[in-house]
């Protein structure tokens, strides 16, 4: 009875290392240390910008702590943008430098290459806004020490508040970084309506707040969107063709 068991598990560990290692080729195949320099312009803007909307444009998010929470989730989806920059490197340029149709005579089905695709950006992107969502609640803290900032000091509440909101955020912030994929990226494939979906993602938490909205139902329908996405790129693999 065992046996079985044991053959499915076997098969679904290989499966998933053969996953990651299309998931490390894939890195291997950007330019490494240009991504790693944008990731870093991303976190140094993220970590400051929040200053200028607290003390200049917003200053009543910088009411309590728990306003200026609210606030940081707006500014960190400025990573979509980050997102968009990714699919461009990993779907469209090897569509037009021609490499996609090398990737697909690897011994492996097109939906599982998209498929380690689609997990490479995400894992990169729900990294990298973590370790934004860290960076900028230290950097506001450490400043708000030095030169106030915000009133009050912060609680146990707010503490556990903003490590849901990063835990949650980084979630949001990866599913909806998919939404250009499907259309721009995989069917479309052109870059420059790709970074401008990503521009208006990016730019779309103003929209329940201007129309009067439900920010969160607003929030879950553009990650959806992402997730649809996702799903029609991957199911679409095969039928698009190469070039």
């Amino acid at each position: 009875i065992r046996a079985p068991w044991r053959t499915i598990f076997t098969s679904k560990l290989m499966e998933a290392k053969n996953l990651l290692k299309l998931m490390h080729l894939e890195w291997s195949k950007l330019k490494q240390l240009s991504i790693i320099g944008e990731v870093i312009i991303y976190w140094f803007i993220l970590m400051f910008i929040p200053v200028l909307f607290l003390k200049v444009v917003m200053p009543y998010f910088a009411e309590s702590y728990a306003s200026a929470i609210d606030l940081n989730l707006h500014i960190q989806m400025g990573l979509v943008l980050f997102g968009g920059s990714l699919i461009v490197q990993v779907f469209i340029d090897e569509y037009k430098n021609k490499t996609m149709a090398l990737s697909f005579g690897y011994p492996i089905s097109r939906n599982k290459l998209f498929m380690a695709k689609v997990l490479f950006i995400s894992l990169f992107i729900f990294l990298t806004t973590m370790i934004s969502f860290i960076l900028t609640g230290f950097s506001i803290y450490l400043l708000d020490q030095f030169f106030p900032l915000i009133n009050g000091q912060p609680t146990t509440s707010d503490l556990i508040s903003y490590l849901q909101q990063m835990l949650i955020g980084s979630f949001i912030i990866t599913l909806t970084s998919f939404i250009p994929l499907f259309i721009f990226g995989i069917w479309r494939r052109a870059t420059i309506p790709t970074i401008i979906c990503a521009l208006v993602v990016m730019n779309s938490p103003k929209i329940p707040a201007i129309l009067g909205w439900n920010e969160n139902l607003f929030l879950a329908i553009m990650c959806i969107l992402g997730a649809a996405s996702i799903y029609l790129s991957i199911k679409a693999a095969r039928s698009l063709g190469d070039i």
